[in-house]
């Protein structure tokens, strides 16, 4: 028996497991052999012939913008259109304008306005921090420039949602639509959003029009798809009574199926209006007026205390403009919910005396000087700034030690190692390799999607730099699913850590990533270890989240069976409930690659090198635009390859 059993034993196909190890050792020992053997490595200001096309395309385009019919009636019209939109809306909060020297609303107006409309879609509470935040940005001396960023925030907003929300509503009611929708929903917010810049100025030029269309481009799905979302969570027995009372399908989403979806389709335009927020403040590459712009000019000369105070003024918009959506939506939730009416008294009063008084003080700020223009001697701008300088020239001179230990270490031990390893490998080695690992981790389609994805990098010619941004992705992802585990599980098992920690998280995913690497500038200097730091940072809240919520929903039997069986609380957590969350682990996993891709390339602007820098320089020198556009594919990529391999584990873990 036992002779007859041996030949069974032997012919048993080996685990994915053993697969993936063997597969990882074959590549070991051939980097060994083969290492610095086509690693397709170019100098830095090396141009391949198709970045040299790109820029002949480039410059024939810029030639024929005027008498090409493609551009005469249908790309310059829309960049026409949209400019003299967001001209428009400048002129009401942000710039002088219709032959006046001020805006048509001064900042005592804009701050009425706030309120008021803060009060009338949620409620005091929310109200008063709105409008004393809003006033905050004049006292930093930065409201010209946070009027600039709302504009060109709330232009794009207004423009994304007149297609988003009837996109939703098709997607809601036709499921073939939503079929055909979805991946391209998927494509659209894995891409980083460095990504949207260069393309869109091949089309419409360097300026706010450009950074606007960038902006509802990449704003856009969030509202798609919670309006889709809404739609089909709508009760079946409420719409299937509406159909047998003899409602037409039109009556049926106005009067039941939009109801239903308010609060979900609210959360969509909170998303939409936060997307397009960060978007606006990275499209100061491209010559978007505001904060962003800022931003971008103390990163590139270092100056700690002006980024903060601009990064602050960032912030501190962001938050109020989540807040209100956020509070509108729960309003729009409790008042379908309740049945009597939601307007008192008081409120109504309340309504109609601070509407008046509102209209009093946008006519102060359009009669007098002093209402339209935020007074300069108030500013208490140039103190913040001071202090965050004084504070990072203190951390650089007493804690250089430690963060300069820090970064060292972590450079020496993770990044150079991983980069090299990447960099100096044959290219058509380590693309096998990863073909390898996605076919055994994912399934036989992801193997195909990175065997094409591989291929086209290396057209872009811009493999070593691809390697290089990799080698940093993978870093920062394993620090933050270091970071998502510990906490995650920490959160999943405790209520009350949930409650202290949930807020916080919540907090940091509604920050633009500029914001990010204000602070980390300061501890560590320009490198990618800020980079990857701020990478960290901005990607673990989601992942932290999705591992948190999937260590809850262990079925409590289960846990309590383990507990019984007197497992302790090590072995509870590592053979019961991770085992049992392990979707979730691939889903954090997931997030956590594409936001920290998207951060990495950011940290283009710090000192992260590679692909980020290659488009940041890419806008800024004409000769690099190839080069830029080139390393925008590469990052797009990049993100299909790691969202596709991360997803197709997912299901398999499943």
């Amino acid at each position: 028996m036992t002779a007859l059993a041996l030949p069974r034993v032997l012919a048993r196909r080996p685990s994915r497991g053993v697969l993936l190890i063997a597969a990882l050792a074959a590549f070991l020992v051939l980097w060994v052999v083969l290492r610095g053997l086509h690693t397709l490595s170019l100098g830095a200001s090396q141009l391949t012939p198709l970045h040299h096309a790109v820029n002949d395309f480039n410059d024939a385009l810029g030639a024929g913008r005027n008498t090409n019919p493609l551009f005469l009636y249908f790309f310059n019209e829309i960049r026409l259109v949209v400019d003299e939109f967001v001209t428009f809306v400048q002129a009401v909060i942000a710039q002088p304008a219709f032959g006046r020297p001020v805006p048509l609303i001064g900042w005592l107006g804009v701050v009425a306005i706030v309120g008021y409309v803060s009060y009338a879609v949620a409620n005091w509470r929310v109200a008063l921090p709105a409008a004393a935040g809003f006033a905050f940005l004049g006292l930093q001396g930065l409201w010209q420039e946070s009027m600039d960023t709302l504009a060109l925030t709330l232009s794009a907003v207004v423009i994304a949602l007149l297609f988003s929300l009837p996109l939703g509503i098709w997607a809601g009611l036709s499921d073939r639509f939503n079929r055909l929708i979805t991946p391209v929903l998927d494509f659209m917010q894995t891409m980083p959003t460095f990504v949207y810049l260069a393309p869109l100025t091949l089309i419409f030029l360097i300026g706010p029009a450009s950074a606007t269309i960038a902006t509802i481009v990449y704003a856009a799905p969030p509202a798609i798809r919670f309006t889709a979302h809404g739609i089909r969570s709508a009760p079946h027995d409420t719409v299937e009574a509406s159909e047998s009372l003899g409602a037409t399908r039109r009556q049926t989403l106005v009067k039941v199926l939009l109801p239903a979806a308010k609060r979900t389709i609210v959360l969509g335009i909170n998303q939409t209006i936060m997307a397009a927020l960060s978007m606006v403040t990275i499209a100061a590459l491209i010559d978007a007026p505001g904060l962003g712009k800022t931003v971008v000019k103390a990163l590139q000369t270092l100056d700690v205390g002006t980024a903060f105070n601009a990064g602050l003024a960032i912030v501190v918009m962001a938050i109020v403009l989540d807040r209100v959506t956020t509070a509108a939506g729960a309003r729009a939730e409790r008042a379908r919910l309740d049945t009597r009416p939601t307007s008192t008294l008081v409120r109504r009063v309340v309504l109609i005396v601070g509407g008046a008084l509102t209209l009093v003080a946008v006519w102060f700020s359009t009669t007098y000087l002093w209402a339209a223009e935020f007074p300069p001697d108030v500013s208490v701008g140039p103190a913040i700034a001071q202090a965050a300088t004084t504070v990072t020239d203190w951390v650089q001179t007493n804690l250089s030690p430690v963060t300069g230990g820090i970064k060292d270490v972590v450079t020496l031990v993770l990044i150079d190692p991983l980069q090299m390893l990447l960099t100096e490998s044959p290219w058509w080695l380590l693309a096998a390799l990863v073909v390898a690992v996605s076919a055994l981790i994912g399934s036989a389609r992801a193997a195909l999607v990175s065997a094409a994805c591989l291929l086209l990098l290396v057209g872009t010619g811009l493999w070593a730099d691809a390697m290089a941004t990799l080698a940093s992705t993978i870093v920062a992802t394993a620090i933050v699913m270091a970071l998502g585990v510990v906490v995650g599980v920490w959160m999943g098992r405790n209520q009350m850590v949930d409650r202290v920690l949930r807020p916080g998280l919540d907090a940091g995913q509604t920050m633009p990533a500029f914001v990010y690497l204000v602070p980390f500038l300061a501890l560590f200097g320009a490198s990618r270890f800020t980079a990857i730091v701020a990478a960290v940072v901005f990607a673990a809240p989601v992942a932290i989240k999705v591992v948190a919520d999937g260590i809850r929903s262990v079925s409590p039997t289960t846990v309590e069976a383990a507990t019984a069986a007197g497992s302790s609380t090590w072995q509870l957590i590592t053979k019961v409930q991770l085992p049992m969350a392990r979707h979730a682990l691939t889903l954090a996993t997931n997030q956590g690659l594409i936001y920290v891709l998207s951060m990495v390339v950011v940290g283009g602007l710090v000192g992260a090198g590679a692909l980020g820098y290659d488009v940041v320089a890419g806008f800024s020198q004409a000769q690099l635009y190839g080069k830029g556009l080139a390393a925008g594919v590469a990052i797009v990529l990049l993100g299909v390859m790691l969202d596709r391999l991360t997803q197709a584990a997912a299901r398999r873990s499943q």
